[in-house]
């Protein structure tokens, strides 16, 4: 016996009231979904670093930490990167991979997420934004600094931070490790529209005006962000590099000495440091 036409019009009805409660309680979780800092964990064991230096830089929010790691060659004005970490990542995991660039003479400004570790505030892409923005005009007021060579370099959800510093700031380069195109690619995952994103780092607009060079790196079997977005990035970019690796997500780079010598010699293709 076939269903009555007002039971289907029913039907319907309940799918779509399901649907849109459904969107509405992803629009509410969705931070936490992009911003996981519940997951975060400090380190087992807290590593020294040769002239680490701490401070805050101060927010609408409340202080947010930021970590600078000054290089051990030193000649003059340095050249720095500003790192953005990624999502479930804090500023404490990082020294270990990033204190390598020391020996080359480049420093790093390693800059927190609001609301993530030790930091007040909450994440979004408006205040993460702002506390990068913060840095970066704090960064160029050092002496040691050679303000034409900063470098801005990002790995997963740091590469929206990267690229949204790269659209305000001028820098010498773009470094992005395991990156997206845009948030919004990612709704579909959800069964929900594109424009409910709330936060969508449309790092492929910035890459697309980025002037610079770009150094993009990323696994081929990365299933937490396709391979297909570090392509898209390569050819929106007007003078890129491209290193892909065959490993997913979480093991790229799956040797980080490498990875450096590698970026150390883009660096030197195009000029910001001198060949070794």
């Amino acid at each position: 016996m076939a269903p009555k036409p007002h039971s289907l019009v029913n039907l319907a009805l309940w799918c779509v009231c399901l649907y849109l409660i459904y969107l509405c309680f992803l629009s509410l979780i969705q931070r936490r979904l992009v911003f996981p800092r519940h997951l975060t964990r400090f380190p087992q064991v807290q590593a020294s670093y040769p002239g680490l230096e701490k401070s805050w830089i101060r927010t609408d929010d409340g202080p947010v930490e930021t970590w600078f790691l000054p290089p051990t060659v030193v000649d003059g004005p340095f050249p720095v990167i500003i790192f953005a970490h990624g999502n479930a990542e804090l500023i404490d995991h990082a020294p270990p991979h990033m204190a390598a660039l020391g020996e080359y003479g480049i420093g790093v400004l390693l800059v927190e997420y609001p609301g993530y570790g030790r930091s007040d505030g909450s994440p979004s892409q408006k205040t993460i934004t702002e506390v990068f923005l913060t840095a970066y005009d704090k960064l160029i007021t050092r002496k040691d600094v050679d303000v034409s060579r900063i470098i801005l370099m990002g790995h997963s959800l740091g590469g929206g931070a990267a690229c949204a510093l790269a659209a305000y700031r001028p820098s010498a380069a773009l470094v992005l490790l395991s990156t997206f195109t845009n948030l919004r690619a990612f709704s579909s995952r959800y069964l929900a529209p594109g424009f409910l994103v709330r936060d969508p780092f449309e790092n492929l607009d910035v890459v697309s005006a980025y002037t610079n060079p770009v150094h993009i790196s990323h696994g081929e079997h990365d299933s937490v962000i396709p391979y297909s977005h570090a392509l898209a990035l390569s050819r929106a970019a007007k003078d890129s590099r491209l290193v892909t690796y065959q490993t997913d997500h979480n093991d790229c780079p799956p040797d980080w000495d490498a990875y450096w010598k590698e970026v150390i010699s883009f660096f030197e293709d195009i000029g910001i440091i001198s060949q070794t």
